[in-house]
Parts: C-alpha cells; structure tokens; sequence
C-alpha cells in the first residue's frame, strides 16, 4: 500500500475511548486510523478519510467518511484490501504521470454564463 508522508512519528496515544491514532497523509486526503476501546475495554479501528475543500462562503470545511472495523473482521478486511490493491497494480492501465505546476501557471477554462 502506498502513502505519502507515511512516519511512523505521527502516531500518538490518546485518552478516553481513543486508545490510539495513527494520521496519513495522502496528496489531498488524509486518513486518520484511530484504535477505539469500548466500555468492556474490547478494541475496534476507525478508519476516516478527511479531505478539505473550499465550502460557497469562502471558508475550508472538510468531507468526512468514516468506517468501523472489528476484531473479528481484520482478517477478512485485510486480505480483501491486500487482493484489490494486488489486482489493480496488475491491471490498471498505465497513467503517464504530471509534472508538477509551476508557480503561477495554472490553466484557466473559458466558462460561458448562459451554460451555467
């Protein structure tokens, strides 16, 4: 699996029934893998996906989406999520990868106010 910035560094411990977290960062995205205990002291993982976008009035709010998974269910998830990402390496076409932008040479499109 691959992720940007991924340290090992950024994990912290927590109080309340945040036992422990583990924040990635990835290009725009970043998932935060959060281990949870529940009042009989069981662990589970939460998995969100947080991205930033610019809301109407101006202001960053962020998209949230979050999943649970439970012990009984690591195996299964983990090899279903080990097969996919084998699959798509194998046979995703291949994507010519961007240069990255240069300061101030971002691309406009003309936008005709009668189409909107």
């Amino acid at each position: 699996m691959y992720f940007e910035d991924f340290d090992i560094n950024d994990s912290q411990e927590r109080n309340g029934d945040d036992v422990f977290s583990k924040p990635v960062r990835a290009g725009k995205r970043t998932y935060f893998f959060d281990v949870k205990a529940t009042k009989n002291n069981d662990y589970y993982l939460t998995i969100t996906e947080s991205k930033r976008r610019l809301d109407r009035d101006g202001r960053f709010v962020y998209d949230k989406h979050k999943i649970f998974l439970y012990k009984e269910d690591f195996e299964k998830f983990s090899q279903g999520l080990e097969d996919i990402i084998k699959y798509i390496r194998e046979n995703a076409p291949a994507v010519p990868e961007r240069a990255p932008r240069e300061a101030g040479t971002q691309s406009f499109t003309d936008v005709s106010f009668e189409e909107l």
